[in-house]
């Protein structure tokens, strides 16, 4: 019969590609309202193009905002994307 071998772990539950990671967008001088909004409606799962609209103003009235929570793999693929579409990304940070 094999035996289990439990090895220690090294990190906590949130370490790794567990726990959440945020995509952040910065405010920028070059994109435009619109161009904000279509890419984070056609990148991100679930925000339609109205909110799409309503990220762009929080970005453009506060500096930045969070465009996703979650699995880190999932969020640097989001980060990618927004990133090649010309958005002015903050680095992806743990939550």
């Amino acid at each position: 019969m094999p035996q289990t071998i439990e090895r220690p772990r090294l990190g906590g539950p949130d370490s790794g590609l567990g726990g959440a990671w945020r995509v952040i967008v910065r405010n920028d001088d070059h994109n435009t309202f619109e161009h904000v909004a279509r890419t984070l409606s056609r990148t991100i799962p679930g925000v339609s193009l109205q909110q799409g609209l309503a990220i762009a103003d929080r970005i453009h009235s506060t500096g930045q905002a969070i465009v996703f929570t979650g699995h880190k793999e999932l969020a640097e693929h989001y980060w990618d994307q927004l990133n090649a579409a010309g958005l002015t990304m903050a680095p992806l940070e743990q939550a």
